[in-house]
């Protein structure tokens, strides 16, 4: 394999990193329904969970363990900072040469939660492929 190959793997590669990280931190920061948690509404609940866990049936006691392991994931997640500007310029850069390899439209990206304003920003244009 030669070096140009290789490096053209590695910005493949590369690209593939930026649009899969800006990806998923769209999807976990995207607005969800309902009222927004916060981390002292969390520790209260998690007290809840404490008090009743001992006593519950062991059918209740696996969902309360369940809904305490995914709560102190939540309250960790909420102090863990992302940096959604520095992800989203990763995107911008890499985001035409990866739709371009991977034959991917703006249609597509819009439909996957891609402002349009951000496809712009990459050099992503409705085409004729778009619907």
């Amino acid at each position: 394999m030669s070096q140009a190959h290789k490096d053209a793997l590695a910005v493949g590669r590369e690209e593939g990193r930026a649009v899969r990280r800006y990806l998923e931190a769209m999807e976990a920061h995207k607005p969800k329904r309902g009222r927004k948690r916060n981390p002292d509404t969390i520790e209260k609940r998690l007290q809840q969970i404490e008090d009743r866990i001992e006593s519950a049936d062991p059918l209740t006691k696996v969902h309360l363990v369940q809904e305490r392991l995914n709560l102190t994931s939540e309250l960790a997640n909420k102090d863990a900072a992302v940096d959604l500007v520095a992800l989203e310029e990763g995107f911008v850069k890499a985001a035409k040469n990866y739709s371009e390899r991977k034959g991917i439209t703006y249609a597509a990206w819009r439909e996957a939660g891609i402002d349009a304003s951000v496809l712009r920003r990459a050099g992503i244009r409705r085409g004729a492929g778009d619907l």
